[in-house]
């Protein structure tokens, strides 16, 4: 299912033209990993970067001090898109963050998850929480899936 979707994403960046980059917390690669896995990809996907620690978030993609307060949220998902589009040099950039579990993390659930996608060309950001069921595994894939879906209505909304 995911690996379908994953080729829609692909497709529809050809498609139009656009390049499409990550910057993950909670996925740790794996949405990138995901269109990686679609043949031609390399037209479209500019790159990932796995921000897992937050001073990672903070020195090598810039997010602000004060929103990494609340690791969990819809602004560092929406901060981490963007970092995507700037340091990677895209057209669009995907954000994850959130808690894979067992454990909570900064007061959120486990299965609490924010994703976000920025399109720099227009400057929208659509953003989604997600409140997911499972281990970790199916945590973070369940993110991948609704992070490709964000891509793809995000396109949609461009006309594209």
């Amino acid at each position: 299912m995911t690996a379908l979707l994953a080729a829609r994403v692909v497709k529809a960046c050809i498609d139009t033209g656009v390049t499409l980059a990550t910057a993950e917390s909670l996925t740790a690669g794996l949405v990138a990993a995901r269109i990686a896995e679609v043949p031609g990809c390399s037209a479209m996907l500019r790159g990932g970067v796995i921000a897992y620690a937050t001073d990672v978030k903070a020195q090598v993609l810039g997010l602000d001090q004060e929103s990494l307060e609340q690791v969990v949220s819809e602004a560092v998902a929406s901060q981490l898109a963007q970092a995507a589009t700037r340091v990677l040099g895209s057209d669009i950039g995907v954000g994850t963050t959130g808690v894979a579990g067992p454990d909570w993390l900064a007061g959120e659930r486990p299965g609490t998850v924010w994703i976000a996608v920025f399109d720099a060309r227009s400057d929208v950001t659509l953003t989604s929480r997600l409140e997911l069921k499972g281990d970790r595994a199916a945590i973070r894939e369940g993110t991948v899936f609704a992070s490709l879906e964000l891509v793809l209505a995000l396109l949609a909304e461009a006309g594209e």
